[in-house]
């Protein structure tokens, strides 16, 4: 009995994170019709995830694990640097075609080296 229940371990465990996260996800539908986007506290909400998506970045150009550790810090630097001066280049549109220089680029680098 063990042995037929031992790969539906990893499927119940998928399922019910699917459900835990749906759930989440409806609730959050059903309560946005009632925050004010004006309000003090969405903005401070919307100010942190700012600083913590640009903490992550600025964490992974500067102290990267795993493969990108092996790319030196000019050569992230000036990825990061071309990126984001395709990103200003464009008033609208722009941030797809910076995540598509810099990855291209990175691309481009790996095939090189």
């Amino acid at each position: 009995m063990h042995t037929v229940l031992q790969g539906w371990g990893l499927w119940l465990a998928l399922i019910g994170a699917c459900i835990g996260t749906y759930i989440c996800r409806a609730i959050g539908v059903m309560l946005s019709g009632r925050i004010n986007q004006e309000s003090e506290i969405f903005r401070w909400v919307a100010a942190m995830t700012y600083a913590m998506v640009a903490a992550l970045t600025v964490r992974m150009i500067l102290l990267p694990i795993g493969l990108l550790a092996t790319v030196p810090l000019w050569i992230r630097l000036l990825i990061c640097i071309l990126s984001v001066g395709v990103m200003m280049s464009r008033p609208t549109r722009r941030l797809v075609p910076a995540l598509l220089t810099g990855t291209l680029l990175m691309i481009t680098y790996g095939v090189i080296h």
